[in-house]
């Protein structure tokens, strides 16, 4: 009776000390490493690249938003007005710069032609009439006075006729190049005085960077927002991982690239595939919130394992088990889900 008593006792002690054992080694096996730690998920703080007052926002906390997607806008009724303006000088300008560019028109060349040859049929009759008056002064029969208000007249329509003659001349050659260049500059300014206004104006919207969820509302319509402030807190969807820490013992046996399980205690009984994505190349020593406090001296590599699955399930700062198979083949060349490669 005593010995059965002492058997008994003795195998409820091994099975005590494999019990031990496999919890303290958190259910490790001789071939499979299980490593525990925490979701991670990206977050970014959403604000304008502009300062004004919020005129309308269209998420909400929680919704899941999509790669540009429309999520706030400003008061931008000003800007609209004055993009308007640039944009009337811009076209007044651009009619300018084209007709230097075409030069005189044909009927423009014509007159002025017109204009010198009238000029100078005014200018012939100026000199026969003058010296018609000159001829009878000789002869005393005008006074001089009447013979200078005819040389007087022809010196007026010599004037008329080479300033008529010049005018035909600059027609036929059209506008200088420094002030076709001078109407392109100002028509450059214009142009980039619009472009700006319109960047002013595409600033004054918010879209969403990438695939994610609405995680915090910040500021509302009717709040002043600028580049400083936050308006959204977008959580990304992908990628998903879990931080781990690799014991330093176990480095050569676990490659970038190998598969991994992930358990969460959210969703007991369900598997996420995954792989070993990162592992820091400087050590560390575990962080005092993992396991027990014989661990926390020990020597390990911080380590990412990506999930190929579980968006919407796995959140932030989740607790997760991950397993690993150990002495795994060399990974292939493309991790096992590529949709969760490392974000650049």
């Amino acid at each position: 009776m005593k010995i059965r008593i002492i058997a008994a006792i003795v195998v409820i002690a091994a099975v005590a000390a494999g019990a031990f054992l496999y919890l303290r080694t958190g259910g490790e096996t001789a071939n499979e490493l299980t490593l525990h730690g925490n979701v991670n998920i990206r977050q970014v703080e959403l604000a304008f690249n502009a300062s004004g007052r919020i005129s309308r926002i269209e998420v909400r906390e929680g919704d899941a938003v999509k790669a540009g997607q429309l999520l706030a806008r400003l008061d931008t009724e000003r800007l609209r007005l004055a993009l308007q303006q640039a944009e009337a000088q811009t076209a007044a300008q651009q009619e300018t710069v084209k007709r230097l560019e075409a030069g005189s028109r044909p009927e423009e060349i014509r007159q002025a032609r017109a204009q010198r040859d009238a000029a100078r049929v005014s200018m012939e009759d100026a000199e026969n009439f003058y010296r018609r008056q000159k001829s009878l002064v000789e002869r005393n029969f005008i006074s001089y006075q009447q013979a200078d208000t005819a040389r007087f007249a022809l010196d007026k329509a010599r004037a008329q006729w080479q300033a008529a003659n010049e005018a035909a001349r600059l027609a036929e050659l059209g506008p200088r190049r420094e002030d076709v260049a001078a109407a392109r500059a100002t028509l450059a300014a214009y142009e980039a005085a619009a472009a700006q206004l319109r960047r002013d104006l595409a600033d004054g919207e918010l879209h969403a960077p990438s695939d994610g969820i609405i995680d915090k509302r910040i500021l509302e319509v009717g709040d002043m927002a600028s580049p400083q402030k936050a308006v959204f807190t977008l959580a990304l969807t992908e990628p998903l991982w879990v931080r781990v820490w690799l014991p330093e013992t176990q480095l050569g046996r676990v490659p970038v690239g190998a598969r991994a399980t992930i358990r969460t205690d959210s969703h007991p009984g369900k598997d996420y595939p995954g792989w070993i994505g990162h592992v820091s190349p400087s050590a560390e020593f575990t962080p005092k919130s993992v396991e027990t406090a014989d661990i926390r001296s020990s020597l390990v590599y911080q380590t990412r394992v990506y999930a190929c699955a579980g968006a919407g399930e796995l959140r932030q700062g989740m607790p997760a088990t991950v397993t690993i198979a150990l002495d795994q083949a060399p990974p292939a060349e493309t991790p096992p889900c590529p949709e969760t490669a490392p974000a650049r």
